[in-house]
């Protein structure tokens, strides 16, 4: 698992699935659960999902439908309002717009966030045993490693160094101060082992959602200089070790090292295909 939620119940309590197995919300019933008072409210917010969604690369009729459904409004009468059939990925951007303060959206963020993040690794998931979990995971974190060593390039952060230390600063957030360095120490790895590939799955998924939340927010909120990408970096590194203490999880550095690292296990996958090819 990534993380366990107490109260994810509350949004899959209103989770619909389609003819086709996919699922989706709709706004309607997600406006009173994000205690949004007035349905315009909530449109806004999912007009700046939609603006998110696009500049994302993703086509936005597949993450938000506009549907017409006939509402109850007294006296037996009925009036025929809009509404949207929204994906996890779209409920996901319309949270991230929403504000923190609020308990049920922070909730929201970390839980659409996460299922959305599992949902894109793989449908099966849970079904993965746990090398099966560490390659999965990984091949995400060196995709989304390209997109968020773009998105400091973009902030100001430019030089070899400079993104290095920028690394740093994700990981001192998330390990509670430690720095590349240091958990290499922790773990016992030479200096030319590499870090991610000799972490458990689910030490993988804390770093993969503190990749992928740092970009989007460096790019969200327009973040300029080399000191306030740092901040940001380390910021969402807290935030992430933050969930996992409140949610009785074990802190990152406090987690098994496998014996395996990732490529070994990449090269015995490879053996086997070969074999299996004969």
């Amino acid at each position: 698992m990534f993380f366990f939620f107490n109260d994810d119940e509350v949004f899959e309590k209103i989770k619909h699935t389609n003819e086709f197995g996919q699922e989706f919300w709709y706004a309607r019933e997600l406006q009173p659960v994000l205690e949004y008072s007035q349905w315009r409210y909530l449109k806004d917010a999912v007009a700046r999902a939609k603006l998110a969604c696009k500049n994302s690369g993703q086509n936005i009729a597949d993450h938000f439908a506009e549907v017409r459904k006939m509402v109850e409004i007294g006296s037996g009468a009925k009036r025929n309002v809009e509404d949207f059939m929204l994906s996890r990925y779209a409920c996901y951007l319309i949270v991230m717009n929403g504000d923190p303060r609020k308990e049920i959206i922070a909730l929201g963020q970390t839980y659409f966030a996460v299922k959305t993040r599992q949902q894109e690794l793989i449908e099966d998931y849970e079904q993965l045993d746990e090398e099966q979990k560490r390659l999965a995971i990984r091949n995400e974190m060196k995709r989304h490693n390209v997109a968020l060593a773009d998105a400091a390039h973009e902030a100001g952060v430019v030089k070899p160094l400079d993104y290095a230390i920028f690394q740093n600063y994700g990981y001192m957030g998330l390990y509670g101060g430690l720095k590349a360095n240091d958990i290499k120490q922790r773990k016992g790895l030479k200096n030319n082992q590499e870090i991610l590939d000799y972490m458990g799955s689910t030490e993988l998924a804390a770093n993969l959602f503190r990749a992928t939340q740092t970009e989007e927010k460096l790019r969200r909120e327009h973040i300029q200089g080399k000191k306030a990408a740092n901040q940001t970096h380390f910021e969402v590194g807290k935030k992430v070790r933050q969930t996992i203490s409140e949610l009785g999880g074990t802190m990152p550095e406090d987690l098994p090292t496998p014996e395996k690292s990732v490529k070994q296990i990449e090269k015995e996958q490879e053996k086997k295909l070969i074999g299996g090819e004969k």
